[in-house]
């Protein structure tokens, strides 16, 4: 009967080995699942990521670089970077622009002097890399506008090659069209930072 029993015995320490091991395979998996499932509704409700396609706000952002952004929750304020996903021309994929105005206010662009004021107050705008320019695009003809209640003024940081809220066919952009505010740059990890 001893002998028995101590021949079993291994028998079942094995066996509470392979169980242990699945128990801790299942809650790992189960873990992972948990996890998977947050960040999918995380993407789905609450932010979403989204690629940069041209310069038009460089040096803030790059060609490529790739965008967290806040949608859920989110109220438009003046200075924040902002995807929006309106037609007008040529393009026809979300675009990211920084908000100038918002509804009610006033802006006024001045090519001689270079620059952008709302309310009167000229913006103290360091994130410009060159001075702004006169356009030569036929569409870039609004110098001053008071924003309509529920809709933002737009513009891109590279100014003298950018399509924004000058743009006639663009204007004052309902409130309704943006995706979300820019958060961080993703990647590429030279370009990683938050913009919050």
């Amino acid at each position: 009967m001893t002998a028995q029993s101590q021949t079993s015995t291994p028998q079942k320490e094995s066996l509470t080995s392979v169980q242990g091991l699945s128990m801790d395979l299942f809650f790992w998996l189960q873990a992972l699942t948990v996890c998977l499932t947050v960040l999918i509704l995380l993407f789905t409700f609450a932010g979403r990521v989204v690629g940069v396609k041209g310069n038009s706000m460089y040096p803030t952002l790059h060609n490529g670089d790739t965008l967290l952004l806040q949608s859920v929750g989110y109220t438009p304020r003046q200075g924040d970077l902002v995807v929006l996903n309106k037609e007008f021309g040529a393009f026809d994929e979300p675009i990211v622009k920084r908000i100038i105005a918002l509804g009610g206010q006033t802006v006024s662009i001045d090519y001689q002097a270079g620059t952008v004021s709302v309310d009167g107050q000229v913006l103290d705008e360091p994130y410009i890399a060159e001075a702004m320019e006169e356009p030569g695009d036929i569409y870039l003809t609004i110098r001053e506008l008071t924003v309509p209640e529920g809709s933002v003024f737009v513009m891109g940081d590279n100014r003298n090659h950018s399509s924004d809220s000058r743009d006639e066919r663009l204007g004052a952009v309902d409130e309704r069209y943006i995706i979300g505010k820019v958060i961080m740059v993703c990647f590429p990890f030279s370009d990683f930072r938050l913009l919050v």
